[in-house]
């Protein structure tokens, strides 16, 4: 097995991640550490921290020149981070050293590589969310045209009253779109730029250290913490555990469908299964139990990801490579479960005559509180529970589906009405009705 199901050639299409695989190669780092190490260079130009004619040059050698990742594999296993090697080359390459001798003047590797990795992960959330609206649109649909189609509901997973699948479908889209209301926030709060020096302190820039690195921001399109994070994982963990709350809204939404098409009465159609080897009879629900897997790893490591927070001191090696290990995959993860799902919400479909069969499985019982309920208005309700957990206790033991025994012993009550399901589904056709139009709402925005 590939060391990473996300770039390997048999599970790539698996654990597909779309482009944000891209943001994770080394090529990708490299490039993105240039622009960081150009837009400081114009920066400390526009502050007079380095020449003008030598910033210039920088910013238009990063622009031109194209390193080869491979060269930084020796001298990033010396130095523990592959800027020096980095610098070094790039220093080469631009053949220029009355202007390459200010390159990376007064940053440290940490604000090169810190940097660099928000701009990547700008990019990322940008794609996920990509993918979480068209999932939402797909999802948005199907609570809008099938908001009264009834289904079991379960509780423990088993039957407990009728809801409709248009509900269901806006349980599955709900913590999607509160995900996509946090991002201008975490945008703003989490999106970084780094530029603190060797100890945090910006002590090699001086007084200019604030300008310098307000400018930077302002180029790379990212916010100014004022401040050194060296140590403070915290927008980095932040945006983490964003990108895992997208794979365990998915991966819910996954052991949801997963259920729905087990052995038996199949209450939706996924579009697309898997076949199996042996079995010809077999379509497994594949993109579903993709979901469930990536749930469970984003949340492994993102319980690595928050022992790699403690640092010690100004600068810990140990801790910033651990998040090195955790990082990507949890990134890729989310990217993984955003496209896996975006494919799953536009193939499914609900089946109807299955709901239907469903519901009138279990003897009637899924409509017993209905009838607790309307026997409550003729005795007090603690009696009238009792009744009915007497009726489907009888029920059980006779195989007698419970309707029946209503219709025997209250002949008063209506148990054609009492016991049809689109009367019992409450709240559950405004939820998706409203569900929709909240995504229309953000598609409108």
């Amino acid at each position: 097995m590939a060391g990473s199901v996300f770039d390997s050639q048999i599970y790539g299409d698996l654990f597909t991640s779309g482009d944000v695989g891209r943001l994770f190669t080394d090529t990708a780092e490299a490039r993105a550490m240039l622009l960081v190490e150009g837009a400081l260079a114009r920066a400390q130009g526009a502050a007079g921290v380095i020449p003008e004619d030598s910033a210039a040059a920088i910013g238009r050698a990063v622009m031109e020149v194209a390193l080869d990742p491979g060269t930084l594999r020796k001298p990033t296993g010396q130095n523990g981070v592959p800027v020096p090697g980095l610098i070094a080359a790039f220093r080469a390459e631009m053949n220029a050293p009355e202007h390459a001798q200010y390159v990376h003047w007064g940053a440290t590797s940490q604000d090169i590589m810190d940097s660099a990795l928000m701009l990547r992960l700008r990019q990322a959330l940008a794609l996920i969310e990509d993918d979480l609206k068209l999932a939402l649109a797909a999802l948005a649909t199907l609570a809008e045209t099938h908001a009264r189609l009834p289904m079991p509901a379960r509780t423990y997973g088993q039957h407990a009253t009728p809801t409709s699948f248009g509900a269901v479908s806006a349980s599955w889209g709900m913590p999607l779109l509160a995900l996509i209301n946090e991002l201008e926030e975490l945008r703003r709060s989490c999106l970084l730029i780094s530029l603190s020096g060797a100890a945090g302190t910006s002590g090699a820039l001086g007084a200019k250290a604030g300008e310098v690195r307000a400018e930077m921001a302002k180029a790379l399109g990212l916010s100014d913490p004022e401040r050194s994070w060296h140590t403070d994982r915290t927008p980095v963990l932040r945006l983490m555990d964003w990108m895992v709350r997208v794979n365990l809204a998915l991966g819910k939404f996954g052991e949801d469908c997963i259920a729905l098409v087990q052995t038996g009465i199949g209450e939706i159609s996924l579009g697309g299964t898997g076949a199996s080897s042996t079995m010809p009879q077999k379509q497994n629900p594949v993109a579903p139990s993709a979901l469930v897997a990536l749930a469970r790893q984003g949340s492994g490591l993102l319980s690595i990801l928050h022992g790699s927070a403690l640092h010690q001191h100004q600068r810990d090696g140990a801790a910033w490579f651990s998040e090195w290990l955790c990082l990507p995959q949890i990134v890729l993860g989310a990217a993984s479960a955003a496209r896996t799902g975006r494919g799953l919400c536009a193939g499914i479909s609900p089946n109807a005559s299955g709901m239907s069969t469903a519901l009138a499985s279990g003897l009637d019982m899924i409509h017993a509180e209905a009838l607790s309920f309307a026997l409550a208005g003729e005795m007090p309700r603690p009696e009238a529970q009792a009744a009915v957990k007497l009726l489907c206790r009888e029920a059980g033991d006779s195989n007698t589906p419970l309707g029946q025994m209503v219709a025997r012993d209250y002949p008063q009550l209506d148990v054609d009405a009492l016991f049809d399901p689109e009367a019992q589904l409450g709240a559950a056709p405004a939820e998706a009705l409203r569900f929709s139009k909240k995504v229309a709402e953000l598609a409108a925005s």
